[in-house]
């Protein structure tokens, strides 16, 4: 009897091996989806906060004059974003290769590092490869994207993305909220300090009660029957058309950014209060994306990522129009809310549906890749919002931007047509 128990071990092993990563770590996916919505939330609070006093903190450092507040203000605030766009796909690869928890782990206590110098820094050149360096090295909602990407079960990871965006979406909010009252009770240079203390937490509950499964010989193994190159150039079409949606997604919420202030003085709001104002219309999106994230995740798992995708996008581009027609920024902010509401399900549905289409030893890769065309989409949109304000007009940026979506329903409806991966639902989870 019990040579017949020593012999069926290896057996077990094997079959414990064998199983798909998103198997093996069945017990433990919602436990680290719960951290990795607490890290995201606490690591977007603290690189959001500092945007209320940036322009005196560089004004601290050296710049004098209005213009070059503004100038250094944004190219501080946009080296962050650029620096994990550069390296989301590389990070996204270690995974692949070497597990999602060391990239969170890293990502983690990277930002905790950068944070703390940043309060240290004596110069605005400082200042901006301080928070380069904090995009280079950071990124720890991108590496929760690829562990839950992977980890959630398939049937239920356009659920768990859409709960794991409601952290980061909230953290974004919460961070200027934040960083209104704090450098009055610890200086500006202190709240640096308490940002990186912050993320030193998730990096400690990261540590400590992340499990993964990652077994380095198994899940780095090309799938039985030889490589997967071939099932990735075969979907190479939808994946970039998921790529190119996740940017417009980023780029339709963020062209009005620069033309914000101005269009709502333009609705006759004072100048004392324009900045409460415009603060109120562009945390409308993202908290109208709060309450619907989840919900919409889900859907993608009932319905598929496809029509969700497509849907999302022409219900956004309806909402963009009215907007050019207000005339009090009530109802800017009320629509803004509406179209957030409708943007929600976008990102998880294109995640979800990246993860149908490329073998989970490519998972990782892939996923970053994702999230450089959403940062990406944070850089165009601005800047073509911006361009079509000054030479076009201010109602003409809603305009360009619902067409851009529209153009965008009709590339994922032409796209899944010659790709009928994600047209059957459970084939699309």
């Amino acid at each position: 009897m019990s040579a017949q128990i020593v012999a069926t071990q290896p057996s077990i092993e094997v079959n414990r091996v064998a199983a798909s990563y998103a198997e093996r770590n069945e017990a433990y996916w919602k436990r680290n989806l719960a951290i990795a919505v607490f890290g995201s939330f606490t690591t977007l609070v603290s690189l959001s906060m500092l945007l209320p006093f940036l322009p005196l903190y560089v004004e601290q450092l050296g710049a004098r004059t209005p213009s070059a507040i503004v100038q250094w203000s944004g190219i501080a605030f946009g080296a962050t974003f650029l620096g994990t766009a550069l390296t989301a796909p590389l990070w996204g690869h270690l995974a692949d290769r070497y597990g999602r928890k060391p990239m969170l782990v890293r990502a983690a206590i990277g930002m905790a590092v950068v944070m703390s110098l940043i309060g240290t820094a004596h110069t605005v050149t400082q200042l901006v490869l301080l928070r380069l360096v904090a995009g280079l090295v950071g990124g720890y909602a991108s590496a929760a994207t690829v562990m839950v990407g992977t980890q959630a079960p398939r049937e239920r990871s356009g659920w768990a993305l859409g709960v794991l965006s409601i952290g980061a979406l909230s953290g974004s909010l919460i961070g200027p909220l934040v960083g209104g009252f704090l450098p009055d009770l610890v200086g500006i240079r202190g709240t640096f300090f308490v940002g990186g203390g912050v993320i030193a937490v998730a990096a400690l509950v990261t540590i400590f009660f992340v499990r993964e499964d990652f077994n380095h010989e198994w899940d780095t193994r090309p799938p039985p029957g030889g490589s997967d190159d071939a099932t990735g150039m075969a979907h190479k079409g939808l994946i970039v058309t998921l790529l190119v949606t996740a940017m417009m997604v980023l780029l339709a919420n963020m062209s009005i950014e620069p033309i914000i202030t101005v269009y709502i003085a333009q609705l006759g709001v004072p100048h004392e209060h324009l900045a409460r104002m415009a603060g109120i219309v562009m945390a409308a999106s993202a908290f109208g994306s709060m309450l619907t994230s989840a919900r919409l995740g889900s859907l993608a798992d009932r319905v598929g990522s496809n029509k969700v995708i497509i849907g999302c996008l022409l219900v956004t581009a309806l909402l963009m129009v009215p907007q050019a027609f207000v005339t009090q920024w009530w109802q800017l902010a009320v629509l803004r809310g509406l179209m957030g509401m409708s943007m929600a399900g976008m990102l998880p549905a294109v995640a979800k549906g990246v993860r149908a289409l490329v073998e989970d030893r490519k998972t990782g890769k892939t996923l970053g890749y994702l999230q450089s065309a959403q940062f990406a989409g944070q850089v165009i949109g601005p800047l073509i919002g911006g361009q079509i304000g000054a030479w076009v007009g201010l109602r003409d940026v809603f305009f360009v931007t619902a067409v851009l979506l529209v153009l965008c329903a009709w590339l994922n409806r032409w796209a899944n047509r010659q790709d009928t991966s994600l047209l059957a639902p459970h084939r699309a989870g």
